[in-house]
């Protein structure tokens, strides 16, 4: 406890936190519709010093065992452009509590789903780095950060591509002390706010959780006596909520 209150009372000191960029990118899933192939990302700057970010693209691969691996954007043969997703721009210039989009452009096949990997990576601009700023912009940038302040923040994120025909099919699987929800379809579905709670008592719960299905593949959790599941099942745009008595 008194630790807890010599923590709480740090909140209250003066400000004299280093000059920095604090980066904020919203939600950590995002999912780009069968019919679309453009979407914005938004990425916040809370911090009282510019913020310069590199935007990173990666392909995740998902293996039979359940494991995954990322790999670079392959070109496209028959054109110039990768195939996959792309971020425009990829070099960002947050303002201090100001805010930036790249716009995220799928350019490939949509017969099947697939999954990227995306990084914002604040750094130093150094001239290799194609930031639009001269040389002694970025030497009263990096004069213009606290003493010490080396190591800044990033964040990644993850971003699902429906297919052209997206089509969702859940499928409950229940049986003695078992229920299980299986993927019958071939698009992601959330089972978001997942909450394991007491019965009889609404404050005795386990952590909230969120977790996707990927198709051909399900979800599913032991059912214990005297214990009530509670979660939304996210399909698309449509969410439909469920109770699970143990």
């Amino acid at each position: 406890m008194k630790h807890l209150l010599a923590l709480c009372a740090l909140c209250w000191l003066p400000l004299s936190a280093p000059a920095a960029p604090n980066i904020n990118v919203g939600v950590f899933y995002d999912y780009l519709d069968g019919d679309k192939t453009t979407y914005l990302k938004r990425v916040f700057n809370g911090g009282d010093s510019t913020a310069f970010i590199k935007v990173s693209v990666m392909e995740i691969l998902y293996n039979a065992d359940g494991s995954s691996e990322e790999v670079e954007l392959k070109s496209n043969p028959e054109n110039t452009a990768r195939d996959g997703l792309m971020a425009t721009p990829a070099r960002m210039i947050v303002p201090a509590n100001g805010m930036q989009g790249t716009r995220l452009l799928y350019l490939g096949a949509r017969d099947k789903e697939r999954y990227f990997r995306l990084r914002f990576v604040p750094v130093m601009p150094e001239a290799e780095d194609e930031f639009v700023v001269s040389s002694e912009e970025r030497e009263a940038y990096k004069n213009s950060l606290s003493a010490g302040v080396t190591v800044l923040a990033g964040f990644g994120t993850v971003f699902f591509v429906r297919p052209k025909d997206t089509r969702f099919a859940t499928r409950v699987e229940e049986r003695a002390g078992e229920y299980g929800l299986r993927n019958d379809g071939n698009s992601v579905v959330v089972v978001d706010q997942f909450k394991d709670c007491a019965s009889g008592d609404a404050q005795d719960c386990l952590p909230v959780t969120k977790n996707h299905i990927l198709p051909g593949r399900a979800f599913s959790f032991s059912k214990q006596a005297g214990r009530t599941y509670r979660f939304t099942l996210v399909e698309g745009r449509e969410k439909q909520p469920y109770e699970v008595k143990g």
